[in-house]
């Protein structure tokens, strides 16, 4: 009989452990109080601007498809990703003083810029020089990336095609917040113009984030999820119960083994 009780409270504390590191359900819920209706879409897809080591994309093309050709050789791009195989790419890399060299335009200012004002200028440049008529000048990112960190499933460096991705999307894609992330303060770091670091903290808990300048988010941004409480506590008990707990499972074991004898 003694036994039986000694069994069942060493059940109740391994029990009430776990139930200490349980997280609020309330907080771990995304848009608290969301109800149907419709919101106003205020934040729009930042433009994204152009900054030193970033690798362009310009493609030139004309009613004169031969005059075009000289435009789209772009330079070489050699990059190794995770010690793989080395990889060409053919961009204009945004160099140290953020020029790009352009085909017989020479040095071209890009940093700073737009890729709409870069267009703009390519164009300007071919006409008044008179290289091309009625050139189509396109300017893409071939480096739009974001970095997710923290409490995710799975962080990472997340590259983004369409140039376009949404706080929400960036975090679905690295797996989503795992039980233990503070919802209610994810850290957006962003660099501007200058090269400044802005800061913003995000409370995924309220509706406030869908007509956010920070919903969208902007090339090279990096979003931190913090660990919440019980995590932090959860590790530090888990170092102290862990061998209290195997101790006394073992001798559960042992006692039931000498009762089945």
């Amino acid at each position: 009989m003694n036994i039986h009780k000694s069994s069942i409270g060493l059940i109740a504390i391994v029990i009430s452990v776990l139930l200490v590191s349980c997280v609020n359900t309330r907080q771990a819920i995304y848009f608290n109080g969301l109800k149907d209706g419709t919101i106003a879409a205020k934040a729009q897809p930042p433009e994204s601007v152009i900054q030193k080591n970033d690798l362009l994309n310009i493609s030139v093309s004309s009613l004169n498809p031969e005059a075009s050709a000289v435009f789209n050789t772009p330079n070489v791009y050699t990059y190794n990703m995770n010690g793989a195989n080395a990889n060409m790419i053919q961009g204009y890399l945004v160099n140290s003083e953020g020029v790009i060299q352009f085909p017989i335009l020479g040095n071209l200012k890009a940093a700073g810029q737009t890729k709409e004002q870069l267009k703009e200028m390519i164009t300007k440049k071919l006409v008044d020089q008179k290289l091309l008529t009625d050139p189509i000048v396109t300017v893409r990112f071939l480096n739009f990336r974001v970095t997710v960190l923290g409490e995710v499933n799975h962080p990472g460096v997340l590259s983004v095609p369409n140039e376009k991705i949404s706080l929400l999307e960036a975090l679905g894609l690295a797996g989503d917040l795992t039980i233990y992330a503070k919802r209610d303060n994810v850290l957006v770091i962003r660099e501007d113009d200058n090269g400044d670091k802005e800061i913003k903290r995000v409370d995924l808990n309220t509706t406030e984030l869908l007509s956010s300048p920070y919903y969208y988010l902007r090339s090279n941004d990096i979003v931190y999820v913090e660990p919440n409480k019980s995590k932090v506590a959860s590790a530090g008990r888990g170092q102290q119960w862990i061998p209290a707990v195997l101790s006394g499972l073992s001798l559960v074991a042992i006692v039931v083994d000498r009762m089945v004898r």
